[in-house]
């Protein structure tokens, strides 16, 4: 399967619905108790951006970008209007936002991370679509300068520390950024109303993520 760098139309995105699925299997037991079992290690995103289609130039960016991407074949970027970001909604980023890791000398590539807390437990998830001119990078709480003391890889969400500016041994890297998430068309048919003249609508237009 291909990828494709390019962002999901965003005024269709944002009347999107739609949120991260987990898989959970349940074994009911004679007693009544329950054992509970998960196959998968993270969540996976699913949309639905029919919703999000108000007006006949929006069908017919929808239309286009569809075939562009020749239906569920090519995987492309989408943002996830409640969590795109690196932080809660509202705020601005800093390169303090989320921790990395800790550097030995040595290690030159750190990948992003994004950590949900909630009570005792924490779920780790990786981010591989940073977003252009928004990652933020820190060592020990000082911000680095990006193509200087590091590079990203905005294809896999990796950070390399350049010659000379390696973390040293207990430092720790944070970084701060906004993301897409990394989907495709879970149809290969747009069922396409058109009620009137000048508009019409698509009931349902399935997208999920896809693992990169």
């Amino acid at each position: 399967m291909g990828f494709h760098e390019i962002r999901f139309p965003l005024d269709v995105a944002f009347g999107a619905s739609g949120g991260p699925e987990r898989r959970t299997e349940i074994v009911t037991l004679g007693s009544g108790h329950e054992e509970r079992n998960t196959p998968w290690k993270s969540s996976r995103r699913k949309y639905n951006a029919g919703y999000g289609v108000k007006s006949l130039a929006d069908l017919y960016a929808v239309l286009t970008f569809f075939e562009a991407r020749r239906g569920r074949l090519h995987g492309f970027r989408w943002k996830d209007r409640l969590d795109y970001s690196s932080t809660i909604p509202g705020h601005a980023v800093t390169p303090l936002d989320q921790v990395l890791g800790t550097g030995d000398a040595h290690r030159v590539n750190f990948h992003l991370l994004k950590t949900y807390r909630s009570g005792a437990e924490e779920e780790v998830r990786h981010i591989t679509k940073p977003v252009a001119g928004t990652v933020r990078v820190s060592v020990d709480s000082v911000e680095q300068i990006a193509g200087t003391d590091y590079v990203v890889d905005l294809t896999n969400g990796e950070i390399t520390f350049l010659a000379g500016h390696v973390p040293g041994s207990g430092a720790v890297v944070a970084a701060g950024y906004e993301f897409d998430v990394p989907v495709r068309f879970d149809t290969d048919r747009l069922d396409i109303n058109m009620t009137t003249f000048q508009a019409g609508d698509i009931p349902s237009i399935p997208v999920i993520e896809v693992r990169t």
